[in-house]
């Protein structure tokens, strides 16, 4: 506990902008945009646990046109310098310029760049089965209605007006073509001779460019392990 002395405040405070979103007092709608607002913070959150669980190139290089992205984006907002609407109503910012919309462009990348992982990179066999389609189905709808609702957000809590939400998910979204093509035609050749590199070695870092459905393939090789380390120690225990 501070004691009476201590208590004098310095000349300014400033919140931490990132995770800061405000929304009309008493608006539930609003504060449950508040919250969807917020996807790309989670979105961080997930790839950085993927990466130092999993450590696979093809992760990290998502994560790395996410970085890009984002680069892009502030790069974009600094030359065009468009104000935010209603002459910023929200002290606590990143930055006064909103054209385009960071978080827009984050979601649509995320979201496009995820589709098109889900149906190109993650190729289905002839007899794939019903229900290993109508999940994929399901998933994009999904990643694709919340990189909406986000993009809505920010134009119901008046962050940004509405061409500045729309050219975010253009821009996030030929973004996430282009990085996806240069990650399949240019760095995907290269991810078997990176994972090689010593320092890839030391690091578990590995390369699972060559199989069709990774989610699948971990599981039937975790199960049969876990059967074959079982089968061993119920022998030892005879």
């Amino acid at each position: 506990m501070a004691a009476d002395g201590q208590c004098s405040l310095p000349a300014s405070w400033r919140p931490v902008t990132l995770t800061h979103v405000e929304y009309p007092a008493g608006d539930l709608s609003g504060h449950v945009l508040a919250y969807l607002s917020l996807s790309p913070i989670f979105v961080i959150v997930g790839f950085v646990t993927l990466i130092i669980f999993k450590r696979e190139l093809h992760t990290i290089s998502f994560l790395g046109g996410l970085a890009l992205n984002e680069g892009v984006n502030w790069l974009i907002k600094h030359v065009i310098q468009e104000p935010r609407p209603c002459g910023g109503p929200h002290a606590a910012v990143g930055t006064k310029y909103g054209m385009p919309s960071s978080h827009s462009q984050f979601m649509w990348f995320f979201s496009v760049y995820s589709f098109l992982f889900l149906y190109l990179r993650m190729h289905q066999t002839n007899n794939a089965r019903f229900l290993d389609l109508l999940w994929r189905h399901v998933l994009s709808l999904g990643l694709l209605t919340v990189a909406f609702l986000v993009s809505y957000s920010r134009v119901y809590l008046l962050y940004h007006t509405w061409s500045q939400v729309l050219y975010g998910g253009v821009a996030g979204s030929f973004m996430a073509i282009a990085w996806f093509a240069f990650t399949q035609e240019v760095l995907t050749p290269l991810f078997p001779r990176i994972a090689s590199w010593p320092i890839s070695e030391f690091f578990l870092i590995r390369d699972t460019s060559l199989i069709p459905n990774v989610l699948w393939f971990e599981y039937t090789v975790t199960r049969a392990e876990a059967r074959n380390r079982q089968r061993k120690l119920g022998t030892k225990l005879q």
